[in-house]
C-alpha cells in the first residue's frame, strides 16, 4: 500500500519561502492525483495545489496561494514537492500529502501524516 511521508515543515517569516517535500513509497504516476492540503487549528482541511501525475503533470492552485505556491514532480524519484513563496501568517497549518483519483478532498485515498508550518511576523 502506497505510504507518503511529508518533510519537517518549519517556520518562516512573513513574506519568506518553505520548501515541502513528499516521498512516496511506489511509482507517484499509480496515482492520477497527487495534491497538498492544509489545516489550521479550527478549520476544515482545504486544498492547496494539485498536480495530475500524468498528462504533462497540469496543476491547480487554490485562489489563496495562486502565483505563490508552485506544485512539482519528480517521477524518477517519487517526490512531490510544494514551494512555498511570499508566506502570509494565514498559511499556517499542518500540511498534508495525499494521492488518489480525483482531485478533491474526499477523492484522495492515501494521506501523509502532516508536517506544521508556522509563519510569524
Amino acid at each position: 500500500q502506497l505510504q507518503l511521508e511529508e518533510s519537517e515543515g518549519g517556520s518562516a517569516q512573513v513574506g519568506g519561502s518553505l520548501r515541502l517535500t513528499c516521498a512516496a513509497t511506489e511509482d507517484i504516476t499509480k496515482n492520477k492525483v497527487m495534491g497538498w492540503f492544509r489545516q489550521a487549528p479550527g478549520k476544515k482541511r482545504e486544498a492547496v495545489a494539485y498536480i495530475y501525475t500524468h498528462h504533462g503533470g497540469s496543476e491547480y492552485y487554490d485562489e489563496s496561494v495562486r502565483g505563490r505556491f508552485t506544485i512539482s514532480q519528480d517521477n524518477a524519484k517519487n517526490l512531490i514537492y510544494l514551494q512555498m513563496n511570499n508566506l502570509r501568517p494565514e498559511d499556517s497549518a499542518t500540511y498534508y500529502c495525499a494521492a488518489g483519483i480525483v482531485a478533491s478532498l474526499d477523492g484522495m485515498d492515501y494521506w501523509g501524516k502532516g508536517t506544521l508550518v508556522t509563519i510569524s511576523s
